[in-house]
């Protein structure tokens, strides 16, 4: 078995809060440093794992992540607990690197429009740079897991529809780059269940033995018929964050991930064990509710709870 796969085991699922980084891209406030720890701590006590932390990117920009290599220690703490950070340029992927992080995330948009508008650079010059990432991986003591998203991957709310090929072409170039696996991402919800279980088809099959994630955003309503379309296409990893905070910064129209506390539940009704313990992961989001009261909470799961099985009522 390799690292990869120690982290992401191929026999069951594994869900990723990216509230920590994704959420709070778009906040107007955001959570102290203390309470992104209770935050953390709290959803591992619920048995979540795994967690985006953070983004190595200017504090004068991006001052929601001036703490991120606290949050990256917190996470190190925590017996089984994984770790992954966004880094966009060589700068970000030294600091990420310094930090120990346990993953680093990189992005190709799908789009020529959105990579200009996203990180000011072509998708070739974006290939080099995950190239660059794996080479200062590969030279680095610790050699952490790197991952490339695919952005904008179902559409694109500045170029509009996306040629499947050319997500599968992105995805290769970025695996032959040297990253442990690729992400599909649909940035601003902008597909429906047929497509995002046909592309994730597709990626899994050319990503062989490397997993594949699926990063999907509830733009429409669709994140979680997309999510369990994705896991029906044999994707084991999804990403999603607490209340569905979230969205992209340089992505018209773009509004929060799929909302964490459904995703769980989602896994569960169709057989998953995700080891989350749902009521627990619900409470977490009293947190969300203290640091940001004027940051809208998503969730079906909040707000009529789990179902209760003894009664056998249907609802």
């Amino acid at each position: 078995m390799t690292r990869v796969q120690d982290v992401y085991p191929d026999d069951r699922v594994t869900l990723r809060e990216v509230g920590l980084r994704d959420g709070l891209q778009l906040v107007k406030t955001f959570p102290s440093t203390a309470a992104k720890q209770r935050w953390l701590r709290e959803e591992y006590g619920a048995g979540v794992r795994h967690f985006e932390v953070g983004s190595f990117l200017p504090a004068s920009t991006f001052p929601q992540f001036a703490d991120v290599r606290d949050i990256v220690r917190t996470v190190a703490a925590l017996p089984g607990a994984h770790g992954i950070a966004l880094a966009l340029n060589e700068r970000g992927v030294n600091e990420a690197l310094a930090s120990g992080v346990a993953e680093i995330a990189s992005v190709v948009s799908a789009t020529e429009e959105h990579s200009q508008a996203n990180a000011n650079r072509s998708r070739e010059q974006a290939i080099a740079n995950v190239k660059r990432l794996c080479d200062l991986r590969d030279a680095s003591p610790h050699k952490p897991i790197v991952n490339a998203a695919v952005s904008m991957a179902l559409g694109c709310s500045i170029a509009g529809p996306v040629d499947p090929r050319e997500v599968i072409r992105i995805a290769e170039k970025c695996l032959e780059a040297g990253v442990d696996f690729v992400a599909v991402a649909d940035t601003v919800g902008y597909a429906g269940p047929k497509q995002v279980g046909e592309l994730t088809k597709a990626i899994v099959k050319m990503s062989g033995a490397k997993p594949v994630c699926v990063h999907l955003h509830d733009t429409r309503g669709m994140g979680i018929a997309n999510a369990s379309a994705a896991l029906d296409a044999g994707a084991r990893i999804l990403d999603g964050s607490l209340g569905g905070l979230g969205g992209c910064p340089f992505a018209p129209g773009a509004t929060g991930n799929v909302v964490f506390e459904d995703l769980a539940f989602l896994c569960e009704s169709k057989g998953f064990d995700t080891g989350i313990d749902i009521e627990k992961l619900v409470a977490v989001r009293s947190i969300l509710r203290t640091e940001m009261p004027n940051e809208p909470l998503y969730g079906g799961l909040a707000r009529a709870g789990l179902p209760d099985r003894k009664s056998g009522v249907a609802a």
